[in-house]
């Protein structure tokens, strides 16, 4: 075999591996399918699990990093309409790669009056597939997910607009409790 025969399949193998992984990493979030669990601590050091929202609608949203321009903009939307999400019965869960003490000191320097979790190791963020990786860091890209009552993924979104998630969260929401899930793909 000649090297570039031997380049060529090396880069069909390389090729078809990663659509393979990719295939796979989007089968863990496909709307419709159950939404990987996780157990992390919050800003306050107490653990939470997904089975804690069974029962409940949640927007899980990933942030990159607390105290940050885009994600604190994000964050306080969802602040600002809290009692409209929970007269929706839904609960907000952001979730980032900071640890419990920047959590901490996130929700407490904005009023955030819902659960921030510190996914320190990303294993939530990659198990959702929102994981990059920089080099120098890991960070969760901005995404988010609706889970329903049962627990599976009602609506993902890839593309997020800080300025105007939340809104467009309570609006897929108010039409997924009406609609079923069918309403929101």
């Amino acid at each position: 075999m000649t090297a570039t025969a031997f380049l060529k399949r090396s880069l069909a193998a390389s090729f078809l591996l990663a659509l393979s992984t990719a295939a796979l990493a989007g089968d863990k979030v496909a709307v419709g399918g159950p939404a990987p669990d996780f157990r992390l601590m919050d800003q306050s050091g107490d653990w939470h699990t997904l089975e804690d929202y069974r029962g409940k609608w949640v927007a899980l949203y990933f942030y990159p990093k607390a105290d940050t321009p885009g994600c604190t903009t994000e964050a306080c939307n969802f602040r600002d309409n809290i009692f409209a999400f929970r007269e929706m019965g839904a609960e907000i869960v952001g979730v980032s790669l900071d640890d419990v003490e920047d959590q901490k000191a996130f929700a407490e320097k904005y009023s955030l009056p819902f659960t921030l979790l510190a996914d320190t190791e990303g294993e939530v963020a990659e198990s959702y597939g929102v994981l990059r990786n920089y080099g120098v860091m890991k960070l969760a890209s901005r995404e988010s997910f609706l889970i329903d009552p049962e627990g599976r993924i009602a609506k993902h979104y890839a593309k997020v607009d800080p300025d105007t998630h939340s809104e467009e969260v309570m609006a897929d929401l108010k039409t997924l409790m009406t609609d079923g899930p069918a309403g929101g793909r």
